[in-house]
């Protein structure tokens, strides 16, 4: 009897060390983010933040901190997200032996969908400013409006997009030199266009690639920002987030590369 009794117990041991201690946690690498509105839809406001930061010391001295943020509102006739995305890095200057600014941009913007009664459809209007101190700009901003829907949806798979007109406007720095006549300030017309594509990978795990592109008007610059990012919950409402950043300017200001990219992994808070 004391046997059978002590099979019995390894017997439900064995069982309950067999389930997941994931299971009953909210997982963010499962959810969509449709169905994160879901959940989250009449609040006041839900997202997520990543944060990383890296001390390197030795044959190499530097410091990077990066913040990001997401935050959304899904109301009944609106859907709202704000988002902000930091970065500031100091490396050793090995001709001086003192530490120096090496990259220091902020990023902010803002986009409203009006939800039109019709399933996926929206008029969005969108709106950015960037201040990178090494791009040689004082700051850039974008302005649009238009219409966005789903362009395609699967059991894995959903892809959104945005498309409208707008309005771009740059002011270069101080260091810059400008020629005779120039204005500092350049104002002009673009067409904007945003997919957004994502994908269940697992249980816990998504892909995301975010990729908008805004087409001159005007004869001034165009830009294109692709941002790829798998995400993967680690525990609760924590997760780990690989992301590549590409972005590329068809004129960048004198002396600067047309293009630049940043490769990070990031712990995401989400709430």
């Amino acid at each position: 009897m004391n046997r059978f009794i002590l099979l019995l117990c390894v017997f439900v041991s064995l069982k309950s060390w067999a389930v997941d201690p994931f299971e009953d946690f909210h997982e963010y690498g499962q959810l969509s983010e449709e169905e994160i509105h879901k959940i989250h839809q009449g609040e006041l406001l839900y997202g997520d933040t990543e944060f990383g930061f890296i001390v390197s010391s030795g044959n190499t001295n530097s410091t990077s901190f990066k913040l990001k943020g997401n935050l959304y509102q899904d109301l009944e006739n609106w859907r709202n997200q704000f988002k902000i995305d930091t970065l500031y890095k100091r490396d050793e200057n090995e001709a001086t032996g003192e530490n120096e600014v090496s990259a220091n941009r902020i990023f902010i913007s803002a986009q409203g969908n009006y939800k039109v009664g019709v399933k996926d459809a929206s008029f969005f209007i969108y709106g950015d400013y960037e201040n990178d101190e090494f791009s040689g700009l004082a700051f850039k901003s974008t302005l649009a409006t238009g219409y966005g829907n789903r362009l395609y949806e699967g059991e894995k798979n959903q892809v959104d997009f945005d498309i409208g007109p707008g309005l771009y406007r740059s002011v270069a720095d101080s260091e810059t030199e400008l020629e005779e006549g120039e204005d500092a300030t350049k104002t002009g017309y673009l067409l904007r266009l945003a997919l957004q594509w994502e994908r269940t990978v697992s249980k816990r795990t998504r892909f995301n690639q975010d990729v908008s592109i805004e087409q001159s008007l005007s004869g001034l610059n165009s830009r294109l920002k692709s941002e790829t990012s798998l995400i993967s919950q680690l525990m609760g409402d924590m997760s780990l987030k690989f992301t590549y950043l590409y972005r590329y300017n068809s004129k960048p200001e004198d002396d600067k590369l047309k293009y630049d990219s940043e490769l990070s992994a990031t712990l995401v808070y989400s709430f």
